[in-house]
């Protein structure tokens, strides 16, 4: 999702600024842009704010980038994600609502499950990528990006408005919380000393409302978008800096920014929305087909469902697929060749991978050249060096599932 910005230059404190998926330059730029709850306490920690789809936020801290990024994956970070979207969809019509939208079979959740699914249009392209919750308390609860907020609010409320005119029960509620997640394999323990729940019954891609450190109504989701254990926690706008300094205490905690959440990301192969994935890429070109439910599939009843089934049933023209290499670091828009030198498809992120010491990356190709193991070529700084097409994700994901 995109939750961080593909800004990380090479294996140190350099940063470089890349243009948003909305086509926006990043800059220091503080005016009119909204900011998050955390604002002031992101200055007081040494934040470096940056303009990211239309929000003030940080792009690191006083530590480097990389030192943010290694401490995620050994202890755990605290990340500002408030400006991305939170919504609440209401009504005995609300699966109704939401599965006219998604791929995903939301009919089929367990109360406090959630998924991961994708917005498509009628030509089978991404909309946005989304995860939905279905509470116990009797609503689905979605986080999706904060870049496509607008597109996203106007894509819901115009369905809202269509089932009500059809005499549906269903409403729409944009939530006013912040945000914050924290990552890594000692998320749950700092966590777990300021709640009563056990953590233990929360496995990935489950949810629960609970009080925590003295917060009550917070809503705790175990996801992320690092490849670590860690947890989402929509908290009362109010409490938020609470909330933040109280996990802060615990020395296992330092704040992280965009940087290393985007190199973050990208080692654990989840795609960022507006590069990796957009309205012109079809989940199944996406590597995104197992997002697709298969009562679904069977039924045909969602969005581009006659482009995309059929791209499941056959071969599809272009796929996304993970890069590794050595030299110069892969970035968005290089070139990919053939071994002949022939131009077959261009990467849309990429960086060097803290833990691996090698360049990772994703693009797209034709789907013969899609196999792990098939060697290419990349050009970066007008010179010609190998790739292999490599699994993904690139670094072993620890998300916690009940054994």
């Amino acid at each position: 999702m995109q939750r961080a910005v593909s800004m990380v230059a090479h294996l140190g404190l350099q940063l470089r600024a890349l243009p948003s998926a909305l086509g926006r330059p990043f800059s220091c730029a503080q005016d009119v842009l909204r900011r998050t709850p955390l604002y002031d306490f992101h200055l007081a920690h040494g934040g470096k704010m940056v303009a990211f789809a239309g929000w003030s936020l940080p792009v690191q801290y006083r530590d480097s980038h990389v030192d943010s990024h290694l401490h995620t994956r050994r202890h755990c970070s605290l990340f500002d994600v408030s400006h991305m979207l939170q919504t609440k969809i209401l009504g005995c019509d609300r699966v109704k609502l939401m599965e006219s939208l998604v791929v995903g079979d939301i009919a089929e959740l367990r109360p406090n499950q959630g998924t991961l699914s994708l917005f498509t249009n009628e030509a089978g392209g991404i909309l946005d990528d989304l995860i939905v919750t279905s509470t116990s308390e009797g609503y689905l609860y979605v986080v999706s990006n904060a870049g496509c907020w607008d597109k996203d609010v106007a894509l819901m409320q115009d369905k809202v408005r269509e089932l009500q005119n059809m005499g549906s029960d269903v409403s729409l509620e944009v939530v006013d919380n912040a945000l914050l997640a924290l990552q890594g394999p000692t998320a749950a323990q700092v966590l777990q000393a300021g709640v009563a729940d056990d953590l233990r019954k929360l496995p990935f891609m489950t949810s629960a409302v609970m009080e925590v450190f003295g917060v009550s109504g917070c809503r705790v989701t175990r996801c992320g978008y690092t490849g670590e254990d860690g947890v989402e926690i929509s908290v009362p706008a109010a409490a938020a800096v609470h909330l933040a300094t109280a996990l802060l205490e615990n020395p296992e905690v330092k704040l992280a920014g965009l940087a290393a959440r985007d190199s973050l990301r990208l080692e654990a192969g989840l795609c960022l929305y507006g590069s990796d994935i957009d309205e012109h890429t079809t989940p199944v070109e996406g590597s995104l087909s197992w997002t697709l439910g298969k009562r679904r599939r069977a039924a045909m009843d969602f969005p581009g469902a006659s482009i995309i089934v059929a791209q499941l049933k056959g071969k599809v023209q272009r796929r996304r697929v993970g890069l590794m290499c050595e030299g110069a670091p892969m970035r968005a828009h290089s070139p990919i060749l053939n071994m002949e030198g022939t131009v077959i498809g261009s990467v849309t992120s990429g960086c060097p991978s803290p833990c691996l010491k090698k360049n990772v990356a994703m693009g797209y190709v034709p789907y013969e050249y899609s196999r792990p193991g098939t060697p290419l070529l990349v050009e970066v700084r007008r010179k010609q060096q190998m790739a292999v097409v490599s699994k993904m994700p690139f670094v072993t994901t620890n998300y916690y599932t009940l054994k």
